[in-house]
């Protein structure tokens, strides 16, 4: 299977094909070809024009029957307005592929907060760190994180980390990491 992703972070450059590889293999695949994501940042993600051109680039990075998945954060935007909009563009420029939106409601770094228990010890944070009562609640979930880091942190180090260890049962108290 060939996989292309469109992703907005630094972080995510890393952090989603890590994602992706795990997360496909508990779903059973075992042959997974991921190119290099294409990162956009949001102002241009959100611009159908700019839009369609990412899609389409990685559509020809997976030729001749990849599936495609943009993942994006909804920062101050509501995901069930943005994840819409942008799957149908998607779906009318690439009628010839599986193509998926995926909105973090606020940030990637939610789906480590609904998993924060599964993240116990790992890159500095406590031993008994407890998840927030509402992981998407929370709007700044990198701040959420750095502040129980020794170091803080490093959306291009901590992410990839991160993204390959936390448990994706916990993770699903997040809806939009349930969507994924």
């Amino acid at each position: 299977m060939k996989l292309g992703l469109v992703v907005e972070g630094h972080g995510e450059v890393e952090a989603v094909p890590v994602l992706m590889r795990r997360l496909l293999s508990a779903h059973g695949v075992t042959r997974l070809d991921i190119p290099s994501p294409l990162r956009l940042p949001k102002g241009k993600l959100v611009k159908q024009a700019e839009f369609v051109r990412a899609i389409d680039l990685m559509a020809s990075k997976t030729a001749p029957d990849g599936a495609l998945l943009v993942i994006l954060d909804a920062d101050t935007d509501c995901p069930a307005e943005v994840g819409p909009r942008l799957c149908a563009w998607a779906r009318e420029s690439r009628r010839d592929r599986p193509v998926s939106v995926v909105v973090a409601k606020y940030e990637f770094e939610s789906w480590f907060l609904a998993a924060a228990v599964s993240l116990r010890g790992h890159r500095g944070l406590p031993a008994d760190l407890e998840p927030p009562s509402d992981a998407e609640a929370i709007r700044d979930a990198k701040g959420w994180l750095g502040a129980r880091m020794p170091n803080g942190y490093s959306e291009t180090l901590d992410q990839p980390a991160l993204a390959a260890i936390f448990d994706f049962e916990a993770a699903a108290r997040s809806p939009s990491f349930k969507k994924l």
